[in-house]
């Protein structure tokens, strides 16, 4: 039984399918699937029930799951101890973030963690589908660490430290009817054209729970996945937006109000795996996080 065979059959148990495995992996599909039948070969067992629909693990397959992330966990805590008795600290560290939210100075980060140990390979990732595309990404081991937004409700299977939670404020532009009124209700914006967040963006789920809860529904017109690109198109005035406070500081030409019983606040997390054991390399960049935590 090789390490990398326990790597492959991992990576189907988590994705349940052959093609998003082979994806993850960066291998072509048919070699994840020589790999799965040579374990199941050598266990004397089949571990996934394949049909043209679906991939299911097997009792079998099952079982050997967290056996199989224990092992590896243990390969890489071996690995970890040979490099930290070395001079040089080495290793790769997959990270996500938002791209438009300075929750931690990520290029301050990156460069002290690279001058300390120039042999750490960092590779960034720039979230396109939100916090919910990094938490999975965390979920399935693209990522070892992510910066983002998570629910009070973490997902299973991550670790979640909250860096920071900055307001939520209902914009308006300076000529907009609202502008005259000095308090709304959520039931007075029914009407009125959103520029929010696509959803999967945890201050775009914010909004919508508060909405939600108070059974009014609302109409998003315009969705980018950008603070100070929809800051401008409020200013603008192709709708109304919650956005963090300290969006609104920096953009000109945007009226505040205040949205009565309602207050909204956004929360920022590290999140890594609850799962998997912290590398040496990511141990390291962890140690760094708070020195670089912006103050919003």
């Amino acid at each position: 039984m090789e390490l990398r065979q326990l790597e492959h059959f991992i990576a189907v148990a988590e994705e349940l399918s052959f093609t998003r495995a082979a994806r993850r992996l960066h291998v072509v599909q048919s070699g994840v699937s020589a790999a799965i039948r040579s374990l199941e070969r050598e266990l004397g067992c089949a571990l996934f029930e394949r049909t043209s629909q679906q991939v299911r693990l097997t009792g079998a397959g099952a079982a050997l799951l967290p056996e199989a992330r224990a092992t590896l966990n243990a390969a890489q805590a071996a690995q970890d101890a040979v490099r930290a008795a070395q001079d040089t600290l080495r290793g790769t560290v997959n990270v996500g973030a938002m791209a438009s939210v300075e929750v931690v100075d990520l290029p301050a980060l990156l460069g002290q963690l690279h001058a300390r140990h120039p042999a750490i390979d960092v590779r960034l990732r720039l979230a396109t589908a939100g916090s919910a595309g990094l938490a999975h990404a965390l979920l399935s081991g693209d990522l070892d660490a992510a910066f983002l937004s998570l629910p009070e409700r973490k997902p299973a299977g991550i670790d979640a430290r909250e860096l920071a939670t900055v307001p939520l404020v209902l914009v308006v532009n300076a000529a907009h009817p609202l502008a005259q009124r000095g308090k709304v209700a959520l039931a007075d914006l029914a009407g009125e054209p959103f520029v929010d967040f696509p959803p999967g963006y945890g201050n775009r789920e914010v909004v919508d729970r508060a909405f939600a809860a108070e059974g009014v529904v609302r109409r998003v017109a315009l969705e980018v996945p950008d603070i100070d690109m929809g800051a401008a198109l409020v200013r603008h005035g192709l709708g109304i937006a919650f956005l963090p406070a300290f969006a609104v500081a920096r953009t000109p030409g945007l009226h505040v109000l205040d949205v009565h019983d309602t207050r909204l606040r956004w929360s920022m997390h590290l999140g890594t795996s609850s799962t998997r054991r912290p590398s040496s390399a990511l141990r390291a960049m962890l140690e760094l996080v708070d020195l670089h935590v912006i103050a919003l």
